[in-house]
């Protein structure tokens, strides 16, 4: 998300402070750089000149300039001018205290829309509403049937008719007079139809469905991929249909920022939502601080800890702090976590959420977090019970076939347990800890390869320039050993 843009960014303020100290000269030097990077994304001219206009205005201020850290007041005023530019926070969809609350999504083809139609609908479920879809989309015949297999994943109902000799607003209303007959619907999501481009004929229908059926929320899919051009279609839609919201979707794609950055600027509509993956369950509420931490390499704790909190379960929770403080902890409740840990999203999307550890990613960009925990988990699932609950009984032999069924070395068996063990007796330890003294242990934790996300792949990229494959390099030292036997027979 924004890879393109965060680097660029974080070369520009870093650049600030290497620069000694900091002259009115050199600030707008480095602004230069920040414009530079924002326009690279994308970001509308007009939208990214203005930004720069404020920051200068701030940052070249004697108070900013007499400060301790100058470099690091020009940091926070730029991730706070990125709250102001992509908030403020609007509060959520709106919806009536009775009756059947009627939300329409529109938007241009390849958007992403009716998969999103699905997403929302499953996030409205789980806050307790009982959404129904209504396919309203009869000029891409694959939509209707999208939308009903989406609703099937879902467990929601959905209203469909065939698109021969129909039309969107009757298609609406009789969705509508159907989820009154139902009797246990209170939203209705309207998937209207999209075109290529914004045109007069789509527009129209849009007006009528507006007009006849009298929305209480028109949201936009964006497609956050195209930039400028979201932007454009987004302005167009406002003009046309007043919008209440904007829904981005694709973030989790080659993205640059631009649509993020501008949308709400240039079109005074709100983000309410953004799509970060395919699968229905990535649709999160749009918070600008979080996402202006992100851009800035600065991290996401808060949406970390509540994609934590929907995963994991409490009673589970304290059964494993339990088994720790008894030092009854092993490596099946250890895969068992990184299993709920994967649930939370790609390992590299959570690392980046974590303080720190975005530029630590972006120093190694070869490196896959998410791989080397499918090694672990391929290494302990070779294992068998008894010696997943006791990992000292595992042999010379036993690694041996272990390293065979993981398709790994027998020496990272060795290094699993090594650390395995260590992790063990700390966490052990800390079940009886204050939290200054947790903070310490979690320390010492860090330092050892188990909880190391970059270990495993660093010292395999080591073993790599030494020689390549592991069974290669057995090869020749065995035929190393046959030679300097045979030597030392010819010597006698």
């Amino acid at each position: 998300m924004f890879e393109g843009l965060t680097g660029n960014l974080k070369n520009a303020l870093s650049g600030l402070a290497r620069g000694g100290k900091l002259t009115e000269g050199n600030i707008k030097d480095g602004l230069r750089e920040v414009r530079q990077a924002l326009l690279e994304a994308d970001v509308n001219y007009e939208v990214a000149t203005k930004f720069i206009e404020r920051v200068t205005e701030q940052s070249v201020g004697e108070k900013v300039l007499k400060s301790i850290r100058p470099d690091e007041q020009i940091v926070g005023i730029v991730h706070q001018e990125l709250i102001n530019l992509m908030g403020p926070v609007e509060p959520d969809l709106a919806f009536k205290p009775s009756g059947i609350t009627i939300l329409m999504m529109c938007g241009l083809q390849g958007s992403g829309k009716t998969t999103t139609c699905g997403k929302l609908a499953r996030l409205l479920k789980e806050q307790g509403r009982k959404p129904m879809l209504v396919a309203a989309d009869l000029q891409r015949p694959a939509a209707i049937e999208q939308l009903k297999v989406i609703a099937g994943q879902v467990g929601v109902p959905a209203h469909t008719e065939a698109p021969e000799g129909n039309n969107a607003v009757k298609v609406c209303q009789n969705g509508l007079s159907q989820a009154k007959k139902l009797g246990n619907v209170d939203t209705v999501i309207l998937d209207t139809a999209g075109r290529l481009h914004v045109d007069e004929q789509l527009m129209q229908e849009l007006e009528q469905i507006e007009r006849k059926l009298q929305p209480d929320q028109v949201i936009f899919a964006c497609d956050a991929m195209t930039g400028q051009d979201a932007v454009n279609s987004a302005k167009a839609f406002n003009e046309a249909l007043e919008l209440d919201g904007v829904i981005l979707t694709k973030l989790d794609g080659d993205t640059r920022g631009g649509a993020a950055l501008s949308v709400k600027e240039v079109t005074g509509v709100p983000i309410k939502f953004i799509g970060v993956g395919e699968a229905l369950d990535r649709l999160e509420p749009f918070h600008p601080d979080r996402m202006a931490g992100r851009i800035l390499g600065m991290g996401d704790v808060v949406s970390l800890v509540e994609k934590a909190q929907q995963q994991f379960d409490e009673e589970q929770a304290a059964d494993l702090q339990n088994r720790m403080a008894s030092g009854k902890f092993s490596l099946s409740d250890f895969q068992k976590q990184m299993a709920t840990i994967r649930k939370m999203g790609p390992m590299r999307e959570i690392m980046k959420m974590i303080p720190g550890m975005g530029g630590l990613l972006d120093t190694n960009p070869d490196v896959d977090p998410g791989s080397e925990m499918k090694r672990i988990d391929a290494i302990i699932s070779s294992m068998t019970p008894a010696e997943r609950e006791n990992p000292d009984l595992i042999d010379h032999s036993r690694r041996r076939r272990i390293a065979m069924g993981s398709g790994t070395d027998p020496s990272e068996i060795s290094r699993l347990v090594k650390d395995f063990n260590n992790m063990a007796g700390v966490m052990q330890k800390m079940a009886g800890m204050g939290m200054r003294d947790k903070m310490k242990a979690m320390k010492e934790l860090s330092s050892g390869g188990m909880m190391d996300p970059m270990g495993g792949l660093t010292k395999q990229k080591a073993r790599s320039k030494r020689g390549g494959d592991p069974v290669k390099l057995r090869e020749k030292k065995k035929k190393e050993r046959k030679a300097k036997k045979k030597q030392r027979k010819k010597n006698r």
